[in-house]
């Protein structure tokens, strides 16, 4: 079992910044990032492999958002830039069972409890 704990989340305006943080209790997991607005399914945002050095991004964010890893602190960050009313959710991480990025939710195994953006326009 993996515990993820997701920070970072709150309410900034439209064009602004955020940085959202994933503690894991484990490592050697590919880590994805999830998001699910109100009325919405929860969507693909981005992911990274274990070592770092493959990341994919929904096509709505690239360019916005960069997903990164610090296997040493066992965490894993989304800079969220140019931030948009249209991304406002709750963001989920995620940890795939694979070593490899993974962009599709039945892929993953474990998850954190969410936490909200809000971006005012």
């Amino acid at each position: 079992q993996v515990q993820l704990v997701e920070s970072g989340g709150g309410l900034v305006q439209a064009g602004g910044s955020l940085r959202l943080s994933c503690a894991a209790s484990a490592s050697r997991y590919a880590m994805g990032w999830f998001r699910q607005a109100p009325g919405k399914e929860r969507e693909f945002v981005a992911a990274v492999s274990w070592s770092g050095g493959s990341t994919y991004y929904a096509d709505s964010v690239k360019g916005r958002f960069t997903c990164s890893r610090d296997n040493a602190k066992n965490t894993v960050y989304l800079q969220m830039n140019s931030l948009k009313p249209e991304d406002t959710a709750v963001y989920y991480c995620a940890a795939a069972l694979s070593i490899e990025a993974r962009t599709q939710e039945t892929e993953y195994a474990y998850w954190g409890q969410g936490t909200q953006v809000t971006v005012s326009s």
